[in-house]
C-alpha cells in the first residue's frame, strides 16, 4: 500500500533531544563512572560476589560503609556533572525533567544491565529520582523547605517514609499510630504506635511519620505527616527486617509519646493521606520503566546466549522450546514500553488531579505489568543460562520482585484498574453509573 501521511500521523519517535541526552549519559558512564567501577576490586558489588560484599552480615544485614561511600562517590559526580538533578526543578539545580524523558532514562538505564551507574535495588542512579524534594516543595513552609530541600542536597538532612506498619500495609487509612495535642513542653503532639519496612532510617535524619490525629480507623481524613528526629526520645528502631534480596534497610521501629513541636506538622493538620499519594503515579511509572529495562536486559542477553551456546553441535536457539517464551516475552515488552511512552507523555500535559482522573488506571497497568513481566523474564533467562551467581538475573528477579508488593501490591493495582473500567471511578463514571 502506497504510503499516505495527509490523513494524519502518530510519531512513535523520541524526541532528538532525549536521544542526544542518553548519548550524554552513556559518554559520562564510559568515561567516569566504569572506571570508577573498575579500580579497587569495586566489580565485587556487581559480579558474582555482590551480595557478600554489599551486605554487613554482622550489623543487621545492613549495607556495609564501603558500597554506601561508592555510591556516594558515584553520585557526587553525576551531580558535579549536571545529569543527578536531572527531574528537579531549575530553582534547585535541576532541568525540570518531565515524566517522558525520566521514563525513557530508567529503561535506557536498565536495559544496561548491572553497574554503579545505576541500581535500583537502593534507588541509586546517576540520574536521581526525588519524591521528598518534590513533597516538600508543595506542602512545606520555608523554613522547612530550607532544612529539607537544602539540606537533603546538601547531605545533611534525609528523611525516611513512615507510612506502612505490622498491621497495616494497604490499608493505610486503618493505621494504629496515633497523635494526640499536648502543651508540654510547648504546643505540639505526642506520637506513638509503631511503622515497620520504613526504609533507609540507617542514614536518615528524620523520619516523616504519619499518624492519625482525627477521625476513625478507615476515613481519608484526619491522618497527619510529621517530620520526626531519629534521636528524638521515645523513638526506637528496633530491628532490620531481612529480605529476599540483602543488604536490608527496611526497618521496625516504635513511638513511645514522642514529642514534634507544631513546626513539625507538613501540610495541613488531618490531610497527610494527600500527602503520601503525591507523585504516586510519577513513581509508579518511572519504577515501571525501570522494571521493563530489565526486562528488555534479560531478553536480550537470552537471545545471545541461546545463539552462541551449540548442544549437540546445533544452536540452542533452533528450539522452539528456547524460542517461544522469549517471543512471548518480547512481545509484551513492545506493547508495554508503548503504552508506558503514551501514559508518560500524557502525563506531562496535565496536573496531579487530572491524571488521577483521567490516567490512574493506565499508570497502574504500567506499573503491576512491568514489575511483572521483568520477574518474568528473569525466570526465562535463568532458565536459559543456569542456576548460577555469576549471571546478573539471579539479582534481578530478587530485587524487582519486590516491586509486585511495595509502591502498590499488584492487587492493588488491578483493583484499582477494575475500579476504572467498571466505572466506579474516573471518567466513565457518569456514562457507566446509569446502566
Amino acid at each position: 500500500m502506497t504510503p499516505n501521511s495527509t490523513h494524519g500521523t502518530v510519531s512513535f519517535t523520541l524526541p532528538p533531544d532525549l536521544v542526544s541526552y542518553l548519548a550524554e549519559l552513556d559518554n559520562f558512564i564510559a568515561t567516569k563512572i566504569a572506571p570508577l567501577q573498575a579500580i579497587n576490586d569495586n566489580q565485587r558489588f556487581f559480579d558474582h560476589r555482590r551480595e557478600h560484599s554489599r551486605t554487613n552480615w554482622e550489623n543487621q544485614g545492613l549495607p556495609r560503609d564501603d558500597w554506601e561511600d561508592l555510591l556516594s562517590e558515584c553520585r557526587r559526580l553525576a551531580d558535579e556533572a549536571g545529569f543527578y538533578r536531572f527531574c528537579l526543578p531549575e530553582e534547585f539545580g535541576g532541568k525540570n525533567g518531565g515524566n517522558l524523558w525520566m521514563a525513557v532514562i530508567r529503561m535506557h538505564l536498565a536495559k544496561k544491565g548491572l553497574g554503579l551507574f545505576n541500581d535500583l535495588q537502593n534507588e541509586h542512579s546517576i540520574v536521581g529520582n526525588f519524591p521528598d524534594v518534590l513533597m516538600v516543595k508543595e506542602f512545606g513552609t520555608e523554613e522547612q523547605k530550607q532544612e529539607f530541600i537544602h539540606g537533603r542536597l546538601n547531605g545533611t538532612r534525609s528523611f525516611a517514609f513512615g507510612l506502612t506498619e505490622p498491621n497495616h500495609g494497604s490499608d493505610a487509612t486503618h493505621m494504629f499510630t496515633h497523635a494526640i495535642p499536648t502543651t508540654s513542653p510547648q504546643k505540639g503532639f505526642l506520637i506513638s504506635g509503631a511503622k515497620m519496612w520504613i526504609s533507609n532510617m540507617h542514614r536518615a535524619t528524620h523520619c516523616l511519620v504519619f499518624a492519625r490525629t482525627s477521625g476513625k480507623p478507615g476515613d481519608a481524613q484526619g491522618i497527619t505527616a510529621f517530620f520526626v528526629q531519629k534521636d528524638a526520645p521515645g523513638f526506637e528502631i528496633e530491628s532490620y527486617e531481612w529480605t529476599f534480596n540483602m543488604p536490608t534497610d527496611h526497618s521496625s521501629l516504635t513511638f513511645t509519646d514522642v514529642f514534634v513541636p507544631e513546626s513539625a506538622v507538613l501540610g495541613a493538620v488531618g490531610n497527610g493521606l494527600a500527602i503520601a499519594q503525591t507523585f504516586v503515579h510519577e513513581n509508579r511509572l518511572r519504577q515501571a520503566a525501570s522494571s521493563l529495562g530489565a526486562a528488555e536486559f534479560c531478553i536480550e542477553e537470552s537471545i545471545k546466549y541461546a545463539r552462541r551456546r551449540k548442544p549437540f553441535g546445533k544452536e540452542l536457539a533452533t528450539n522452539q522450546g528456547i524460542q517461544f517464551p522469549i517471543v512471548e516475552l518480547a512481545t509484551q515488552a513492545e506493547m508495554l514500553r508503548l503504552l508506558i511512552l503514551k501514559t508518560a507523555a500524557e502525563m506531562d500535559q496535565m496536573t496531579q488531579k487530572e491524571i488521577e482522573r483521567d490516567l490512574g488506571d493506565k499508570v497502574s497497568m504500567c506499573n503491576y505489568w512491568g514489575n511483572r513481566l521483568c520477574t518474568q523474564a528473569a525466570d526465562r533467562a535463568m532458565q536459559i543460562h543456569g542456576y548460577s551467581r555469576h549471571k546478573p538475573f539471579e539479582h534481578i528477579y530478587r530485587h524487582h520482585r519486590r516491586y509486585r508488593i511495595t509502591e502498590g501490591s499488584e492487587e492493588i493495582q488491578m483493583r484499582k484498574i477494575a475500579a476504572y473500567l467498571f466505572g466506579y471511578v474516573g471518567p466513565r463514571k457518569a456514562e457507566l453509573s446509569k446502566l
